[in-house]
């Protein structure tokens, strides 16, 4: 169990979707967490709806913004964690809505020596459009509503909402594993963040900035704790990004494959030997 948790949310330019996704926030039957918006360069109308929610909301909000240099997530969630105060760090984007037990869940699922990764829905198009207009609060929905919306093709994954217990077996079948956990729904201890040093600033474009930060988590010692059935975030239908805000010549692709490469290189060499020091105290004092 944890005391606070940081809810790192990542946005750029999506007011409309923010705003839900902050309402399914509001609605969190956990109350004790923060939210800290990682905002990758938005405009105007996104910082007034951070202000407009902030100054009703009894949830504490924080705003990290940059200026706008092409896609820089990496950067911009580095800034975010920046202004965490809790103990246990949870990232969303800002086209997820979240059901009232996410935090919960999250709270529940979090164990020390893990990072915990959920799944995503995905809503079709015609879905998303009908909530964006008429800002239903879908979020709450029973989940055999959610089951039955998906089952006849108003979303995919209809099985992500039967709810399993947070044992077993399945959650550790990709313990070792970086592909799929995203940051759409991945829950991390502060403290196993700040010893990797957080995102790779590097990483400009889309893509693999997950995938480098979760496969340096796994090499720094921990585990991969995934909980599919237990609260999906629910991803509102867009098409793809601007590709203006891509890097045209990305070099993400070859900073993974050097990566994947070369085996030592996940942490600071100081934090290498510290680390290798603790598992050897532990391990003598285990023998």
């Amino acid at each position: 169990m944890t005391s606070l948790v940081s809810v790192v949310v990542t946005t750029y330019n999506w007011p409309e979707a923010l705003s839900m996704v902050l309402k399914s926030l509001a609605d969190q039957k956990d109350r004790n967490f923060e939210i800290v918006i990682a905002d990758d360069g938005s405009g105007d109308e996104t910082a007034q709806v951070i202000k407009d929610f902030a100054a009703t909301s009894a949830i504490p909000v924080k705003h990290y913004w940059h200026e706008d240099s092409g896609f820089r997530v990496a950067k911009a969630r580095n800034g975010a964690i920046g202004l965490c105060e809790g103990d246990l760090v949870v990232f969303i984007d800002g086209d997820c809505c979240v059901m009232p037990d996410f935090i919960t869940r999250h709270r529940k699922a979090a164990t020390k020596g893990c990072l915990v990764s959920g799944k995503r829905v995905f809503l079709k198009e015609r879905l998303t459009k009908t909530l964006l207009a008429r800002k239903w609060a879908f979020h709450k929905w029973p989940r055999p509503l959610l089951f039955v919306t998906a089952l006849f093709g108003f979303a995919n994954r209809p099985f992500q909402f039967i709810r399993l217990p947070h044992n077993g077996p399945w959650l550790w079948e990709h313990e070792n594993c970086w592909e799929k956990a995203q940051t759409c729904n991945l829950g991390v201890f502060k403290a196993d963040i700040d010893r990797v040093q957080g995102f790779d600033e590097s990483y400009e474009g889309h893509g693999l900035e997950d995938s480098d930060f979760v496969l340096r988590l796994l090499r720094s010692g921990l585990k991969r704790k995934n909980v599919e059935y237990c609260s999906p975030v629910l991803h509102l239908f867009h098409k793809r990004s601007d590709p203006k805000r891509h890097v045209q010549d990305s070099k993400n692709p070859s900073h993974f494959e050097n990566l994947l490469a070369d085996t030592e290189r996940f942490l600071p060499l100081t934090a290498v030997k510290a680390t290798s020091a603790t598992q050897k105290a532990e391990r003598e004092a285990a023998e």
